[in-house]
């Protein structure tokens, strides 16, 4: 009797004992690091870890609350590494990484004229682009974009190589009114542009997209048919806008109209619309992207390199326009390198408004994450990291001397911070670069192709 009544308090103590609940497996744990969430409340979480089960964010919260919640059947330690959203490029040409260094200190109409236009027509192909959107891709991994914006020829091929790298891409196919590498007319291009579309429809990490190359590069039809393809499929449009004071004065003489007024004109503008630069706007083309919810992707390096001119970035954002940035391709940057780009913009915008609080850190990492999200649409998924969003996250170290001492992280990763201190690159969950090792390309090879492929871009071009 005596040891029936032991036996049943001893369970009654357990029944009451409070219970630990039981950890939740997740596919991915990344601990210890100092978190930079970007969220609404710009969550800075001094020793943090992000759960991530498949391809989302579970949870973001300190070290020691997600080892209690959580037990991840993959762990990445982070300790002595800043943890950030994954950067967003809202403007390049990918494959334009073959064209690095071939023609520089020069005016943009001289460039594409005599340069860049000459030497495309001469080699870029199927193959070129693959080559090219590897090479890019390999430099994007290791300097910590995870999504990129591209506009270029061949774009099924682009988006492939994409994918087959782990990037996420809102991949533009080019539309131009003289014969390119991949069609004859603007007409070819568009029928391209809807295969391409089709093809990548609903994918997880490719967004293909509509991109007419500019207003002065196309006439008024072919604009108004890249927006009703783009309306029809429900894709982005994507489209270089006022970049040169030559493009502004060329849209003034031949239709009495700035070129974003010229397009106005056209019901040309529409969300889910990105415009490339910007640099020579007006308030009144200022008020128009705002009413039409027009994202604008600043490119300080290619702009400055170019002397294109200094986009007006805080106007627009003072005007509700959302503003991200993008590196442009290599061949008028040299990089893709978005850490520079957040520094430079940074720079610049403290210069030419005589005001050193111009584009604080904060405001260029969340032009380089968030607000590029939203550049492109995709801020529900992207640019933050919190519960359920995608898990498109860096690693980024600070235990060289350059990083060392740090007293504010978002300091450090806009004013201090390179592309190559990313130690790791995430996107969709899946660990894409681990300490430095590209896990999803063969880098060797890469670089051997890309260096065969220039041969022949040095020999066309003699």
């Amino acid at each position: 009797m005596l040891r029936t009544f032991v036996l049943l308090a001893a369970a009654a103590a357990l029944l009451a004992a409070p219970q630990t609940p039981a950890r939740r497996t997740v596919s991915l744990v990344v601990a210890n690091g100092t978190v930079v969430t970007v969220d609404p409340a710009r969550r800075v979480i001094a020793r943090g870890s992000v759960a991530i089960d498949g391809r989302d964010i579970v949870a973001v919260d300190t070290a020691d609350a997600i080892a209690t919640a959580y037990r991840g059947r993959d762990t990445i330690d982070a300790a002595g590494s800043v943890v950030i959203p994954g950067l967003i490029n809202t403007h390049t040409h990918a494959p334009m990484v073959l064209f690095r260094g071939l023609a520089d200190d020069l005016a943009l109409m001289d460039w594409l004229q005599k340069y860049i236009f000459p030497a495309e027509a001469k080699t870029v192909s199927p193959e070129f682009v693959r080559v090219g959107t590897r090479l890019a891709a390999l430099e994007m991994i290791e300097s910590g974009t995870t999504t990129y914006t591209d506009m270029y020829y061949f774009e099924d091929e682009i988006a492939r190589e994409t994918k087959a790298a782990g990037l996420r891409g809102v991949l533009g196919q080019t539309i131009i009114q003289f014969p390119v590498p991949d069609a004859k007319t603007p007409a070819e291009s568009l029928a391209r542009t809807e295969r391409f579309a089709r093809e990548f429809a609903n994918d997880d990490l490719i967004t293909p997209a509509v991109a007419p190359h500019a207003m002065y590069t196309l006439d008024a039809d072919t604009l108004k048919a890249s927006r009703a393809l783009a309306d029809r499929l429900n894709i982005p449009v994507i489209i270089h806008l006022a970049e040169t004071a030559d493009e502004v004065k060329t849209s003034q003489e031949k239709y009495k109209l700035s070129p974003t007024a010229f397009l106005e004109s056209l019901g040309f503008w529409g969300p889910r619309t990105i415009a490339a630069h910007g640099v020579h706007l007006t308030p009144e083309d200022i008020a128009v992207l705002a009413r039409r919810h027009v994202g604008v992707s600043h490119n300080p390096e290619s702009n400055m390199k170019l002397a294109s001119g200094t986009a007006p970035v805080e106007a627009l954002r003072k005007a509700g326009v959302t503003v991200g940035l993008g590196t442009d391709g290599a061949a008028s940057n040299n990089d893709l390198d978005m850490f520079e780009a957040m520094r430079q913009a940074a720079f610049l915008h403290k210069l030419v408004s005589g005001d050193p609080r111009a584009i604080p850190a904060p405001v260029a990492l969340e032009m380089a994450t968030i607000e590029g999200a939203r550049v492109l649409g995709l801020e529900k998924t992207l640019g933050s990291l919190e519960p359920g969003k995608r898990a498109d996250l860096l690693v980024v170290s600070m235990a060289s001397a350059r990083q060392t001492p740090m007293f504010d992280p978002v300091s450090h990763l806009v004013y201090v911070t390179r592309g190559d201190d990313v130690r790791t690159t995430i996107v969709n969950g899946r660990v894409l670069m681990r300490d430095r090792k590209v896990l999803t390309l063969e880098s060797r090879q890469v670089l051997a192709d890309a260096r065969a492929m220039a041969d022949k871009v040095r020999a066309a071009v003699r």
